[in-house]
């Protein structure tokens, strides 16, 4: 990674000296991230209450622009050349508003699936069968769970890593099983929930500008 990604996780720690124990698995986690958009894969994340909202806000930063304006012109001059030819009228709004995304995907929101498949078959099984549909070699699973032992985020680990899925987790100081299945777990020094996710917001808008800059970045 270049070193002002890397420069990213020790401005986090620098902000909040108690993650300094996660220093490892935080620079493991953005390798593998990023090694995966690399690779042309996505990132796909999954979680219950307030790790839901975390992970729709993870995507919400990846798939448009977070501190860098990501000028397709500048990422994506294939596109822009496409657009010329077959929409001319519309090739400068295109310029003007597109951004560049890093492909990133939440398995929380879809709201007719996720009632139909735990009504149906499993609620255990609701993120699972997205990681199974969706999933291709090549992405990452973000899994986030406080307790590090939800039944419907382990077995989407489970089958992500079946799929020879790459597993990144966020969770607490104890981890649960979570810890263990995830190839690198980001283990927060915390064990109440809200304390937590109070560590997981920095983190993953730290892991949200890191990728942008290792991508998008000078």
């Amino acid at each position: 990674m270049k070193t002002s990604t890397n420069q990213k996780i020790e401005e986090l720690i620098k902000d909040y000296p108690a993650l300094a124990v996660c220093r490892e698995s935080l620079f493991a986690a953005m390798e593998i991230i990023c090694e995966g958009f690399r690779s042309g894969g996505k990132l796909i994340t999954c979680g219950n209450g307030g790790s839901a909202a975390d992970a729709m806000h993870i995507v919400g930063e990846l798939m448009k622009g977070f501190l860098l304006p990501r000028k397709i012109e500048n990422f994506n001059p294939e596109f822009v050349k496409r657009a010329q030819e077959l929409f001319p009228t519309d090739v400068e709004f295109f310029k003007a508003n597109l951004q560049g995304a890093l492909p990133a995907v939440s398995l929380v929101g879809e709201t007719s699936l996720l009632t139909a498949f735990a009504n149906d078959v499993s609620p255990n099984l609701i993120f699972a069968q997205q990681v199974f549909g969706l999933g291709r070699r090549g992405d990452v699973l973000l899994a986030i769970s406080t307790s590090g032992n939800s039944d419907n985020v382990l077995f989407a680990v489970e089958v992500a890593k079946i799929m020879g899925i790459k597993v990144v987790s966020m969770t607490g100081q104890r981890g649960g099983r979570l810890r263990h299945l995830s190839d690198v777990s980001i283990c927060v020094p915390a064990n109440s929930s809200y304390k937590i996710q109070e560590f997981h917001l920095p983190i993953y808008h730290m892991i949200c500008l890191a990728a942008e800059n290792e991508f998008f970045g000078e």
